[in-house]
């Protein structure tokens, strides 16, 4: 595949900005993403409100949730594959626009089907941005920061949590549940307009080529068609373990993000802005904090040995089993944020290394096309999570807590995952992965 068959990068004419330019990247896509996780968490914030008001059961909500995950999910491929062939500021902007004008919609849903249709095209139009922002994050930090300058995007994962969570809450008691759709719709467009004029999008493996003193070159890797993806990934067992790992523990993960407003409202009593508080509030928190923390020791990790970043993830993983497990079995609500905040800890150092991990075992002209095949994989697992919790409590009656409970073994698979690639596989992957890259196609 010749460079002149792909769609031309915008970046490559113009000059390299300066040194500190790569973390207001940073920042200007954490905003972004803010908004990417606050307009996603809010329908979760007024479920109890829709429940009552439309007579929706937990298995009929799952499906509303569920919606999102699987078309966000069966779109995430060929969103990688764009990903790697057009400019990356596109993407983000133009996906950003979609889903806030999508978001806005959702306060005009009245049926089931309405509540589904809009929920997945905010998938189709959310599915773009991972594997364009990823990808762009890496070609301005090399190795030595990548893990960091991720963990520190994967903040906003968590702000927007908590605050699309907690804000729909609040709008939602005071002006109706139709409030923060309306609310976070407007405020995604208004942002995407100011930073059309400040995001630079780089060329490809552009931190690399800086590192080693090529950056003066006009070419770049060039995009491969995803069959010729695919068979080197089947190669690649450290990646295909990653994969696995990042399915179960996104299902884990979405069980909680999405259930545990509707679990404290039902079983606590609580009421419906202070159950969307509580649910994201010290668990978000503490994830802010393991993903600043995980991204700083996988960097360092990283240096000392080649499966550093997945060791950490799988570190992660171990230290949150526990507390998955008794979130599930306390009737007390101050011991339920205990545990919450620890597990909330443990996602971040898992998290922040997600990508980043990813990245350490593909050629830079593929990150967008991995990310874009994990994110298919690991949020088709976050449906079935959600959609396979309401269908247990509504039907087995499975209690929540139990249902929240039985993850822990979930979680347990994931950091196994993670050992055996650190461990046994990584050192290969790497190294070939690491050659491939100094090697021009």
């Amino acid at each position: 595949m010749h460079r002149e068959d792909s769609a031309p990068n915008l970046s490559l004419d113009r000059p390299r900005p300066g040194p500190s330019y790569k973390w207001w990247v940073v920042g200007m896509l954490w905003f972004i993403c803010f908004f990417n996780y606050a307009d996603r968490m809010a329908i979760n914030a007024v479920s109890t409100v829709l429940k009552k008001e439309y007579h929706f059961d937990n298995e009929q909500f799952g499906m509303i949730a569920s919606a999102f995950m699987y078309v966000y999910a069966l779109s995430a491929p060929f969103a990688g594959q764009v990903g790697d062939k057009f400019p990356r500021k596109l993407l983000i902007l133009g996906g950003l626009f979609v889903w806030s004008a999508v978001t806005g919609a959702t306060a005009y849903c009245r049926t089931l089907w309405q509540f589904v249709f809009v929920r997945a095209t905010e998938g189709l139009g959310e599915t773009f941005y991972f594997p364009a922002t990823m990808s762009l994050v890496a070609d301005y930090h090399t190795k030595k920061t990548r893990s960091l300058a991720m963990g520190l995007h994967q903040t906003s994962v968590y702000a927007g949590t908590i605050g699309g969570t907690t804000l729909a809450g609040l709008l939602a008691e005071n002006f109706g549940w139709q409030s923060p759709f309306m609310v976070f719709g407007a405020c995604g467009i208004g942002l995407g307009l100011i930073l059309a004029v400040f995001l630079r999008e780089p060329t490809r493996n552009e931190a690399e080529r800086f590192e080693a003193g090529a950056i003066e070159s006009k070419t770049e890797p060039p995009a491969i068609p995803i069959w010729q993806f695919l068979g080197e990934l089947v190669r690649t067992p450290t990646a295909l373990l990653l994969i696995a790992a990042f399915f179960g523990a996104n299902s884990v993960g979405l069980v909680f993000m999405t259930w545990m407003p509707n679990y404290l409202s039902e079983e606590f009593g609580m009421a419906l802005a202070k159950a969307a508080f509580v649910s994201t509030f010290y668990q978000q928190m503490a994830s802010v904090v393991g993903s600043i923390i995980g991204g700083a020791l996988a960097d360092r990790a990283r240096r000392l040995l080649p499966g550093g970043r997945i060791l950490t993830q799988s570190l992660g993983a171990f230290f949150g089993i526990p507390f998955i497990y008794l979130a599930g079995m306390t009737t007390r609500s101050h011991e339920l944020i205990v545990y919450l905040t620890l597990i909330g800890l443990a996602k971040g150092i898992y998290d922040a290394n997600i990508w980043a991990s990813m990245y350490d075992v593909v050629h830079p002209s593929r990150r967008a096309t991995m990310l874009g095949l994990a994110n298919m994989i690991g949020w088709f697992g976050a449906g079935c999570g959600t959609y396979g919790f309401g269908l247990a409590t509504a039907r087995w009656k499975i209690s929540m807590g139990q249902a929240l409970s039985s993850t822990a073994i979930v979680y347990a698979v994931v950091a196994l995952l993670l050992l055996i690639a650190g461990t046994l596989c990584a050192p290969r992957d790497i190294r070939r992965a690491e050659a491939a890259s100094a090697t021009p196609e």
